[in-house]
């Protein structure tokens, strides 16, 4: 019966804002800028995840989606080992650098600049870095499985809309 009603809620929110986005946003339609310029702020390890080393890490945020459920920041680290835990999936491209990645199962990964990476939310990732790495990091937020269901439901029975490529 909850199912339901959550059902008829998102129905609800589609209909209504069916031209637009549902959540009304002050920020801009684009948010350009250059990694390299990039005003970094000290963004410290859980002491307890570092394995060995001392990997001093910075972080600057670029920029957050409305409904706060994805953002986008650069990320860049010094020589260490360390496990990560992330709470959130998260997609990176290596900028600068390489580091090696051992994840839970146990396979093993050289990302180096150029390369992508995706680390699903509610994992553990051991990361060995030999001197530097700079990522850029696409952090999206989960939605709760049954919200899920609904909205690749919803997004079923919206009209299609073709995409177009900007110039």
């Amino acid at each position: 019966m909850a199912l339901h009603y959550l059902g008829l809620a998102i129905a609800a929110v589609g209909i209504r804002y069916r031209g637009q986005a549902p959540f009304a946003s002050p920020l801009s339609p684009f948010v350009g800028g250059c990694s390299a310029s990039a005003e970094m702020k000290s963004l410290p390890i859980e002491p307890s995840w570092v394995i060995s080393g001392d990997p001093q890490a910075r972080f600057c945020a670029h920029s957050q989606a409305a409904d706060k459920f994805a953002s986008t920041g650069v990320w860049d680290c010094t020589a260490g080992t360390f496990r990560w835990f992330f709470g959130w999936d998260e997609t990176v491209v290596i900028l600068e650098g390489e580091v090696h990645i051992r994840a839970e199962d146990g396979s093993e990964r050289t990302l180096r600049a150029g390369d992508v990476g995706y680390f699903r939310g509610g994992t553990w990732a051991t990361w060995h870095i030999d001197n530097y790495v700079k990522k850029i990091a696409f952090v999206r937020k989960p939605l709760p499985m049954p919200l899920s269901y609904a909205f690749r439901a919803w997004a079923k029975l919206m009209p299609k809309k073709k995409a177009g490529l900007a110039a």
